[in-house]
């Protein structure tokens, strides 16, 4: 696929990843003589890179997202629908599915039902109405009924927040559990997606093949007090800066630390 005429496609500079030459890093708080955030020799040389600090590059993360539309299951959480169903329903809309698909869909949905017995009541037809749009919303709509069904006939018209019960739910796998359990439960969780997979190994920080060894990877180093937060994070860092393709590397404000793993060309 050829770049818009206004993208400047950039090789990377081999290299990029090492510290400077006295083996040094500069320290973790973006301070020192390397400079500042995307800082460049006067020559326009590599960026040197410092020693990784997750906690350095999540601050520069989150002012980096502050301005960004947030990931579709936290902006309706901060909406008030953090029910379990509420989260559950939610992130089964949004599988495969962009997040302002997802958001304007569950709204329409919540609207309607926000409780197992009003789902239970709107039919499949009735869901289907409410969630198209997104994709496989014919699928996603038999599965809300089936999961709003089992809560009414087996928990009393409530989920409770207890994985095992979440995974056993159709459409309901390992990211879904842990978003739903982190944000409607609050139990320190990690939900890793493609965006927190792509950005953590383009880090350097893990590196691992698949998101279920990027989660299993993530527990093992990454500190507690930041599980949740990681995908609230990286969902709209991936979209916006650390793209797939392209990636908006001369601008990022964490290239310092960023090893630039797999990226062959960048924004």
């Amino acid at each position: 696929m050829i770049p818009p005429r206004d993208v400047v496609v950039k090789p990377l500079v081999r290299g990029a990843n090492l510290v400077p030459p006295n083996g040094r890093a500069a320290p973790p708080d973006g301070t020192g003589p390397a400079g500042r955030s995307g800082a460049r020799t006067a020559k326009g040389g590599p960026v040197a890179k410092r020693e990784f600090h997750i906690g350095a590059v999540l601050r520069r993360v989150r002012r980096a997202v502050a301005g960004l539309p947030k990931a579709a299951l936290f902006e309706l959480a901060e909406a008030g629908h953090r029910t379990v169903f509420e989260q559950v329903a939610a992130c089964i809309i949004s599988t495969r599915t962009r997040d302002e698909v997802t958001l304007a869909a569950a709204q329409r949905l919540f609207a309607a039902a926000r409780t197992p017995a009003a789902a239970a009541r709107l039919g499949v037809v009735g869901l289907d109405a409410r969630i198209r749009g997104c994709t496989f919303h014919e699928r996603k709509a038999a599965q809300i009924h089936e999961i709003a069904r089992r809560a009414l006939a087996e928990r009393g018209g409530d989920l409770p927040c207890d994985e095992e019960v979440l995974r056993s739910l159709p459409g309901v796998g390992a990211k879904c559990a842990n978003l739903v359990l982190a944000i409607a439960c609050g139990q320190p969780r990690i939900g890793v997606d493609v965006h927190v997979h792509r950005v953590t190994n383009r880090w350097g920080y893990v590196r691992t093949s698949r998101p279920e060894a990027t989660a299993r990877a993530l527990a093992e180093k990454l500190p507690r007090r930041y599980w949740v937060e990681i995908n609230r994070l990286l969902v709209p860092f991936g979209k916006h800066i650390c793209t797939g393709r392209l990636p908006r590397c001369s601008t990022c404000p964490v290239l310092e630390y960023c090893r630039q793993v797999g990226v062959e060309a960048h924004r």
